[in-house]
């Protein structure tokens, strides 16, 4: 099927020329990564191209492309030196994650831990923040203490979701702190750049940085979601991953708080990974009928009436009217 010429990445503009400039923004952030990664050494190349290349939604680089056409300069080339640096910053953090999380696939792909090793995997991950830091230091200093904080939040959400706190371990607080500071700070941090660079004032700038944090945290949401209730035919997710893996997500977090029989059994099904083809259908179902899951959507309802009062002090004009695009389309996509 033809995409129309007024969607982006799944996101319908509403204007075809519009949608041709982001697209063109994204694309420049795609060959300035791509130019930065096929200068590495031989030994190195291979590995560090290897899911920048298996593709994605390239949903930071949208972001800061967005953000920035809120500014005056919206096709100022260190916007998309931002979007680069940020959108490595993120693949850094998926090898990584898959070696913590001793994943097989990322992207459609083979994860490159599986494909190589775990120590290529880290080595990888290293040499792409390695880039992100040599691209971000052309940006000046406050970019570089962004980023590094940026990077700072990172770490320390993987840290709590691996160590966890013992007290905390089911709380609703505890998963959202967890949420927002491995996804969302990082797209706050790509709507922050956007805007500084683009020449947006300081009251926008950081009206951008906490949109994206509003939305980077209702994307991990709506993918919880879509996990447990969606077909996968719409979706292109197979339903059940969490569960097969063991992942606590916000729906299922609810659903454990209930009460009554089927809770009960949910509880003995969700005690660890579940590898039992008919029990995961069973959870899921289980997970469907629970008022987990109309609690969790009440949440991300939250998150978007949080975002529009973000977008509605945002100046009028095709900016604004595409960053609310992409929230409905974040905040809605899980049907």
């Amino acid at each position: 099927m033809t995409t129309p010429p007024t969607v982006v990445a799944g996101i319908n503009f509403g204007d075809a020329a519009f949608a041709a400039t982001v697209q063109d923004g994204v694309a420049r952030i795609e060959q300035l990564m791509d130019a930065e990664l096929r200068g590495a050494d031989e030994v190195m190349a291979e590995s560090v191209l290897h899911l920048f290349a298996a593709g994605g939604k390239r949903f930071r680089p949208l972001f800061t492309v967005l953000s920035a056409q809120i500014g005056p300069r919206p096709d100022a080339p260190e916007v998309i030196v931002a979007g680069a640096v940020i959108e490595l910053v993120h693949l850094a953090s998926l090898y990584h994650d898959d070696v913590m999380d001793e994943a097989e696939v990322r992207r459609g792909a083979p994860s490159a831990n599986l494909r190589w090793s775990n120590s290529v995997a880290i080595l990888a991950g290293d040499y792409l923040f390695a880039t992100a830091s040599r691209l971000v230091s052309q940006l000046g200093p406050d970019a570089v203490r962004i980023i590094a904080d940026t990077f700072a939040q990172l770490v320390t959400g993987q840290m709590r979701e691996t160590r966890g706190v013992p007290e905390d371990a089911g709380s609703i607080e505890q998963y959202l702190k967890v949420v927002y500071e491995k996804t969302g700070c990082l797209i706050g941090s790509a709507g922050r750049l956007g805007g500084l660079f683009a020449g947006a004032h300081a009251e926008q700038v950081e009206r951008l940085s906490r949109l994206g944090g509003i939305v980077g945290t209702a994307f991990q949401i709506a993918d919880d979601i879509i996990d447990i209730d969606s077909d996968s035919t719409k979706s292109g997710k197979l339903p059940g991953t969490d569960v097969r893996e063991g992942v606590r997500t916000l729906p299922m977090l609810y659903a454990l708080r209930e009460t009554g029989p089927d809770s009960e059994r949910l509880r003995a099904l969700l005690a660890g990974p579940v590898d039992n083809d008919a029990e995961v259908v069973e959870a899921l179902a289980l997970l469907r009928a629970s008022p987990g899951m109309a609690k969790a959507k009440q949440v991300l309802a939250q998150y978007a009436a949080q975002a529009g009062g973000e977008l509605a002090l945002l100046p009028d004009g095709p900016g604004r009217d595409a960053l609310a695009a992409l929230v409905d389309y974040t905040t809605n996509r899980h049907g």
